[in-house]
C-alpha cells in the first residue's frame, strides 16, 4: 500500500458496553448508502478529547450519558479509511457503562428499523462468546472482537 497517498488521520472513538450477562452492545446502522454493524461511537471533532468524544457520542446515539471505565484498545496497525481515499483510520475503544438504567430501545434482531435511510440505527446485545469477527463490518472492529473473545471467553 502506498502510504504516501495518505494525507490525513481520521480518528474514531467507540464505547464497549458490556452487560452483566457478558453481552456487548452493537449498533446496526444505515450510513453512506450501506448497512453496517459496529460498536457505538463516532468521529473525534477538532478541539475535543477522546473521552469527551465518547461521552458526546453516547448522548447523540443513546440519548443518555455514559461513564468511561477504562481504555481498552487503540489501533496499532495501519488501516486506510474505507470511505476516504487520503485518510488513515485510528480507532480508540473505551469500556463504558451507563450512568442511569438504559432508556432507549434494544432490538432483538439486526437492522430493526422500517426504512434503510441514512442515519437509521438500532441497538442490540450479542453474547461475547457467540460473537465472531464476521459479525462486525469493519477491520478494526473485527480485531476488537478477537480481543474481547480473549478477555471474556478464554479457551
Amino acid at each position: 500500500m502506498l502510504h504516501g497517498e495518505i494525507k490525513h488521520f481520521n480518528i474514531r472513538v467507540y464505547g464497549l458496553v458490556i452487560s452483566n450477562h457478558n453481552e456487548v452492545l452493537l449498533t446496526d446502522e444505515f450510513q453512506l448508502g450501506r448497512t453496517m454493524t459496529k460498536f457505538p461511537g463516532g468521529g473525534l471533532q477538532f478541539g475535543e478529547g477522546t473521552v469527551e468524544c465518547i461521552k458526546r457520542e453516547a448522548i447523540e446515539e443513546f440519548g443518555q450519558a455514559v461513564e468511561v471505565m477504562e481504555h481498552f484498545y487503540t489501533t496499532d496497525f495501519f488501516q486506510k479509511a474505507l470511505f476516504y481515499e487520503d485518510q488513515q483510520l485510528i480507532s480508540i475503544y473505551y469500556m463504558v457503562r451507563f450512568i442511569e438504567p438504559i432508556a432507549f430501545r434494544i432490538s432483538e434482531k439486526p437492522f430493526d428499523f422500517e426504512k434503510f435511510e441514512n442515519g437509521n440505527q438500532s441497538f442490540r446485545w450479542k453474547k461475547i462468546c457467540e460473537l465472531t469477527p464476521d459479525d462486525l463490518s469493519f477491520p478494526i472492529d473485527k480485531h476488537v472482537v478477537s480481543l474481547l473473545l480473549q478477555k471474556y471467553c478464554p479457551a
